[in-house]
């Protein structure tokens, strides 16, 4: 009986992989790179990446999870140029002590993958998805995280529906990750990194609690007015808009000057006007800041509007102190 003969290199198929140019099995649909089912555990696989690197071959899309890349060292063809490695599977990868300078790792999977003293510098993370990755002891400065992370990502295209317990689910392994990484960063002194992915984490818990709750209102509010401790500019835009908003409230009602009343009138010249609400303005930041000198004096409602200012200010005043002194002394 007639066997089929063998088919040659250039009879095989090629890789269904957009862009990919190896072959595969008659059988197959993708190479061995761009297979999720190929085994990769093999010590030899950091070499041949090594050197597929060096030909300046794109590592796009290679399907590398629970592969042995310990150590592996991706330096490219041409100097500073970027390794690419956009859409990788690196799933429990041992990336241990890597060297992964400048590589674009967009739209990669890092989860769970130990990346523990890998090189991390100048390397482009946005959109990956990096849950549960291991990054103790790493180098990360100047390190491109994206604006939004991977699960935010998928929050925003709509692609859970109207799932609410899948909404929560992703909500919560994005806060996960910025908690992290945030720990990872204050570790390696980049507070900068760190304040960002704190806000980014206490945003993702609010919107984790209820529409409409006490704790979510609260939340918001710490971060209008402070941004959750690391925006003191927002501490003083609030206290220039309340002090306008009370001038501007003094200005109307009236206030008292040695048995006169200071305040808005239609028949007197504008710039008598004027020099009545910079007396209304005066009035309001030293109410504000509790200084109180008393020459001038609330009339009417202007009387609670300067006690509830006071009250205020005192607090604000306060909150800039801590906000201030905890972003100065990282």
């Amino acid at each position: 009986m007639a066997t089929e003969p063998a088919l040659s290199q250039d009879q095989r198929p090629t890789c269904s992989y957009s862009g990919c140019r190896d072959t595969c099995d008659h059988e197959q649909n993708f190479c061995f790179w761009h297979n999720p089912h190929a085994d990769k555990s093999g010590d030899d696989i950091a070499g041949r990446l090594e050197e597929l690197v060096r030909d300046g071959r794109s590592l796009e899309g290679f399907q590398l999870a629970r592969a042995n890349l310990k150590g592996l060292r991706l330096v490219p063809k041409i100097m500073d140029a970027r390794v690419d490695l956009s859409k990788v599977n690196l799933y429990r990868a041992d990336l241990r002590g890597a060297h992964l300078y400048k590589a674009n790792l967009r739209q990669a999977s890092l989860l769970k993958a130990d990346l523990t003293g890998a090189n991390l510098n100048f390397a482009d993370l946005s959109f990956a998805n990096l849950l549960g990755v291991k990054l103790d002891d790493s180098r990360m400065e100047h390190v491109q995280w994206g604006k939004i992370l991977f699960q935010e990502q998928e929050l925003k295209q709509g692609f859970i529906g109207h799932n609410p317990s899948r909404q929560l689910e992703l909500y919560g392994e994005a806060e996960e990750v910025c908690r992290s990484v945030r720990r990872s960063c204050e570790a390696h002194g980049l507070f900068d990194e760190a304040g960002y992915f704190f806000h980014k984490e206490m945003t993702l818990r609010r919107k984790q609690y209820p529409l409409g709750s006490w704790q979510r209102w609260m939340s918001k509010l710490v971060d209008v007015l402070c941004g959750y401790g690391e925006r003191p500019f927002r501490v003083f835009i609030f206290s220039s808009g309340l002090v306008l908003m009370c001038a501007m409230f003094y200005f109307m009602v009236g206030l008292g000057s040695g048995g006169e009343i200071i305040r808005f009138e239609f028949q007197v010249p504008w710039y008598t006007n004027v020099s009545n609400f910079l007396d209304a303005l005066y009035f309001s930041v030293v109410t504000f800041t509790t200084l109180g000198y008393g020459d001038l004096i609330p009339l009417g409602p202007s009387r609670t509007m300067a006690a509830m200012e006071a009250f205020i200010g005192n607090f604000t005043l306060a909150l800039f102190v801590v906000v201030f002194v905890k972003k100065m002394t990282r």
